[in-house]
């Protein structure tokens, strides 16, 4: 079985590869270094392929090799295939550090190196970081159709639960599909509202939850996590929640709903980029994840920026792109635009020519650190702060399976408790 997920890794790579650099043409004195990225609609081989050549032009003698994951959600597995198939990358990111730090694959960053990032100490393993904070994403705020919420009557947007659910059922009522989900091979897609339940609820009472399951004093099966978990339940009994659009992958779930498919969707802010330049015909709104006692609870990650081989041939290459890559402020002009980040970079300020959909975001992030109101986000936690290794896909599935109603919540709990003991 291993040899043949090192041929397929293998496979992937050699179809997956190319080389970017800077105009200064190929010499013998350049190092080059793998590069392992992802694409996603907002992602695509043109935004990466500019992005390396920003940072290659400013550090020249530095050749990159792009590779590209086979799916945006399965590019930590990809990178778990390519280390068995003695591939691994010199540069990844948004790769969970995890499982790869404790085997001594990654360098470990040092406090001068993470000086100019707003959070070093996220993300931690060990004690030790090595993965570069890069930035801050909100997971979910919800994004909504503003013409359907008017045509059903709804002023403003919920800040409780259930405001939330009434408002649900006054989309209905008019003939609206409530919430835009999906799934297929992406996965996540499917477990954004479970997200967002989680972190609001169980993380708001209870923000070492995770820690506290790492040490087994809490377990998925317990009231806190089902209560929150029944809520998603009880959006899908009601047939707010489409379960058969579970099959759906990432980008035709963002497609469907800027075609008006639906009126709400539930997604990480980097979709206010593609909002504010894809085309529909309706206004997008968004709001803050609401609350069961409408208090100000925003989830949020930082992090997904690089990750370093501390075997690779070219390290002190592989760290200098990785930290020019980060910190470069028109790469992260670039990476504000065309994925909606938040740069945790000290001194960062977006663009002024930012769209509406973004702005209107941002300033609720914004609000929410002002007030101390932002917890984790749930499924997106990464290191110490992060589920097992493996245990994303088994919440995705669990969200599934609740939502088509294959298995009721307990099921669904236990389902990731026995998950949890199989990856620890």
């Amino acid at each position: 079985m291993r040899r043949s997920l090192a041929l397929g890794a293998a496979a992937l790579l050699a179809v997956s590869a190319c080389s970017v650099g800077s105009n200064t043409g190929g010499s013998g004195g350049d190092k080059e270094i793998t590069f392992l990225t992802f694409e996603t609609p907002n992602l695509t081989p043109a935004y990466w392929d500019a992005a390396i050549k920003r940072v290659t032009d400013k550090n020249p003698g530095i050749k990159v090799k792009k590779l590209v994951a086979p799916t945006a959600d399965g590019r930590t597995s990809y990178a778990k295939q390519l280390l068995q198939s003695g591939q691994f990358p010199d540069v990844m990111i948004a790769v969970d550090s995890a499982g790869f730090a404790e085997a001594g694959n990654l360098y470990a960053w040092t406090p001068d190196e993470l000086k100019d990032f707003q959070f070093p100490q996220a993300n931690p393993v060990n004690g030790k970081y090595y993965q570069l904070p890069a930035n801050t994403q909100t997971i979910p705020p919800i994004y909504y159709n503003k013409k359907m919420f008017a045509d059903a009557g709804i002023t403003a947007p919920p800040k409780t639960w259930d405001e939330l659910v009434t408002d649900a059922g006054k989309l209905k009522d008019k003939g609206y599909s409530p919430f835009t989900i999906g799934g297929g091979k992406d996965g996540f897609p499917s477990s954004m509202i479970l997200s967002g339940l989680v972190s609001t609820e169980v993380y708001n009472t209870m923000p070492d939850w995770l820690t506290q399951r790492r040490q087994d004093k809490v377990k998925f099966a317990d009231p806190a996590f089902q209560h929150a978990f029944a809520k998603l339940a009880d959006l899908a009994a009601k047939g707010y929640v489409d379960k058969t659009s579970v099959s759906r992958d990432y980008a035709a779930t963002e497609q469907a709903f800027l075609d008006g498919k639906s009126a709400m969707y539930p997604m990480g802010n980097w979709f206010a980029a593609n909002a504010d330049s894809k085309k529909h015909d309706f206004e997008v709104g968004v709001f803050n994840f609401p609350t069961e006692d409408g208090k100000l609870v925003v989830p949020a990650y930082t992090g997904g920026g690089m990750i370093v081989n501390a075997k690779a041939a070219n390290l002190d290459a592989a760290r200098k792109f990785a930290l020019g890559f980060q910190l470069d402020k028109d790469q992260l002009d670039a990476s504000v635009k065309a994925d909606g980040l938040f740069p945790a970079i000290k001194g960062y300020t977006p663009p002024s020519d930012v769209g509406p959909t973004f702005k209107a975001g941002y300033d609720l992030y914004t609000q929410a650190v002002q007030q101390n109101a932002v917890v984790h986000a749930f499924r997106w936690e990464t290191a110490d702060d992060g589920l097992l290794p493996g245990m994303k896909d088994k919440v995705d599935q669990a969200a599934q399976d609740v939502i088509t109603g294959r298995k009721p919540v307990a099921d669904a709990c236990a389902f990731l408790d026995t998950e949890w003991a199989k990856a620890g």
